[in-house]
């Protein structure tokens, strides 16, 4: 079973930038998409970025212009680069594999915005 795990996350005052790398204990070349989701309290989870095997990605709306995911194969690693930070990009980021009949969840790593 393959294992998730976050790091990068932090706190950082807004305008900054924080890069988010998640590590795959197992190779991520069958993934069909690896993706960045957060949480906030008292909302469902979101997706932020997901980037698929072919390297397509995809960005929310709120998030595009400021926030970048990349893959890197060779060292099983997703990662997120965000700038521009702005206080509602404070949550909790997840990171998530998904391949056929197998779905992944890292346990996440905490962003918070503020001055």
């Amino acid at each position: 079973q393959v294992q998730l795990v976050e790091s990068g996350g932090g706190l950082v005052q807004p305008g900054g930038s924080l890069k988010l790398s998640c590590t795959a204990s197992g190779s991520i070349d069958g993934a069909n998409a690896m993706g960045w989701y957060r949480q906030t309290p008292g909302k469902q989870r979101e997706l932020v970025a997901a980037i698929t095997n072919s390297g397509n990605t995809n960005h929310a709306r709120s998030v595009k212009g400021r926030f970048t995911v990349s893959r890197d194969n060779a060292k099983n690693t997703v990662y997120l680069q965000m700038n521009d930070l702005k206080p509602e990009d404070t949550g909790v980021y997840y990171c998530n594999l998904l391949a056929t009949n197998l779905e992944v969840w890292g346990q996440g790593t905490l962003v918070a915005v503020s001055s």
